[in-house]
C-alpha cells in the first residue's frame, strides 16, 4: 500500500472518529512567506485567514469544531515549501491549507498535498501550471497569469498604443510566467517586444539593465515579478531619466512597493493588473469595516485569503470534515464569500476571473475601470 493511500485512509478514519470528539480542532495551515523579502504578502495571507477563522469559530466553527491555524513559513523558496508542506501533513495533520503565495512554492507543495489527500486553496498563486497539473484537491481563488497577461497586453496595445515594449522578468515561476503570458498576447496582436531580459531576485543595482532599456527607446517597460525588485527598478529608471510607462502585475500590490522604491514620487503613474477591488464587494462590507476599525487596511491578498478560508471551511463543513470529498463538492457547488459567490471549474480555477487595470496615484494603487 502506497504512502498516499495510507495517508488518505488515515484521514478517513480520523474524520470518522472526529464526530465522537467534542470541540476537536480542525487544523488548517496558512502557508506563505511569513519571513524574508516577501513577508508583506505573508502578512496579508495570515491576516485574512486569521480573521476568517476567528469569525467562523465565533459562529460555531466547522460542524461545531474549532479551527486551529498553523503558520507555515516557506519564504517563497521551493525547497522550504516542500519541507513545510510535509510538516503540515505529517506533524500538524492539517486537513486543509490556505496557501501558498509564490507559484514556485505552491507547485511543489501541491504534490505533497495531493499525495496526502489534503485540500489546498491558494489565495494568490497565479501560474497556470498549478491547476494544469490536474490534481483534484487544488483550488485557487485568484485568476491565472494567462488571463492577467491578456489584460495587460490588451491595455498596452489598445489604450497606450505603445510600439516599443521592453519585457523584464525575475526568472521565477511566477514572474517569468506572467511576462511570457503578456508577451504571447502582445505578439498575437502583431506587436514584437524590443527587449526581453531577466534579472535576479534580490538584485538591487539595475543600472546596466536600464542602460539597455534606454538604448532601445522603450515607451513601456513591463515587469513580471514582485515589488522587492520592481521598486528599485522603477526608481532607477526615473533617476536615469527614463519616462517609459512602467507596468507590472499583482506581485506589486503592497504598500511596500512604495517603501522599496524610496518615495511615492517614483511609483506615480505605475500601472498594474489585479482583480477588481476586493474591498468593494457588498458581501465583504462588514469584514472590511472591522479590519479598518482595528487599524488594518485589508490590502492586496488579505480578502483573497479570507475567501480561501471560507472556501476550505465550506468544503469541510459540507462533507463531514473529509477534504477529499470536500474537493469534489467544491467543483459542483458555489461558495458564498466576502468576495461574492465563487464557483470552480474541473481544474480548480475560478469560472469567472476579473482582472482589471490599476494605476499608482499618491502612493496607492487605484482601480481604473
Amino acid at each position: 500500500m502506497s504512502n498516499a493511500v495510507i495517508r488518505k485512509t488515515l484521514i478517513s478514519l480520523a474524520v470518522a472518529g472526529a464526530a465522537t470528539l467534542a470541540q476537536a480542532d480542525v487544523v488548517i495551515g496558512v502557508a506563505g512567506p511569513h519571513t524574508g523579502a516577501y513577508a508583506a504578502f505573508g502578512e496579508q495571507l495570515w491576516k485574512g485567514a486569521e480573521k476568517a477563522a476567528m469569525d467562523i469559530n465565533a459562529a460555531g466553527g466547522i460542524n461545531g469544531e474549532m479551527i486551529k491555524l498553523v503558520k507555515a513559513d516557506d519564504a517563497c523558496e521551493p525547497k522550504q515549501a516542500v519541507s513545510v508542506a510535509n510538516r503540515l501533513v505529517d506533524s500538524d495533520e492539517a486537513l486543509a491549507v490556505v496557501g501558498h503565495f509564490c507559484s514556485s512554492s505552491s507547485i511543489p507543495a501541491s504534490r505533497i498535498y495531493e499525495e496526502a489527500g489534503v485540500l489546498m486553496v491558494t489565495p494568490a498563486s497565479t501560474a497556470p501550471l498549478l491547476t494544469d497539473q490536474g490534481f483534484p484537491n487544488v483550488f485557487r481563488v485568484c485568476g491565472r497569469d494567462d488571463q492577467q497577461g491578456d489584460v495587460a497586453a490588451s491595455y498596452i496595445v489598445d489604450v497606450l498604443k505603445a510600439k516599443r515594449v521592453a519585457i523584464i522578468h525575475d526568472k521565477d515561476t511566477y514572474g517569468k510566467g506572467l511576462a511570457d503570458a503578456m508577451k504571447s498576447t502582445l505578439n498575437a496582436y502583431g506587436e514584437k517586444e524590443v527587449m526581453y531580459e531577466g534579472l535576479t531576485r534580490g538584485e538591487k543595482d539595475f543600472n546596466a539593465l536600464i542602460t539597455k532599456i534606454r538604448s532601445v527607446d522603450a515607451d513601456v517597460v513591463y515587469f513580471g515579478g514582485l515589488h522587492s525588485e520592481a521598486g528599485p527598478l522603477v526608481r532607477q529608471l526615473r533617476e536615469q531619466g527614463s519616462k517609459a510607462i512602467f507596468m507590472s502585475g499583482d506581485g506589486i500590490v503592497s504598500d511596500e512597493f512604495v517603501s522599496v522604491a524610496g518615495s511615492p514620487t517614483y511609483v506615480e503613474g505605475v500601472l498594474n493588473t489585479f482583480g477588481a477591488d476586493p474591498t468593494s464587494y457588498p458581501a465583504g462590507k462588514k469584514v472590511v469595516g472591522e479590519f479598518r476599525a482595528s487599524g488594518y487596511e485589508p490590502e492586496g491578498y488579505t480578502l483573497y485569503s479570507y475567501t480561501a478560508m471560507q472556501v476550505a471551511a465550506a468544503a469541510l463543513a459540507n462533507n463531514d470534515l473529509d477534504p477529499i470529498k470536500g474537493a469534489e463538492w467544491l467543483k459542483n457547488n458555489a461558495t458564498d464569500t466576502v468576495m461574492g459567490k465563487k464557483q470552480f471549474d474541473d481544474k480548480g480555477d475560478l469560472v469567472v476571473s476579473d482582472y482589471v487595470m490599476y494605476e499608482w496615484q499618491n502612493g496607492k494603487s487605484i482601480q481604473l475601470n
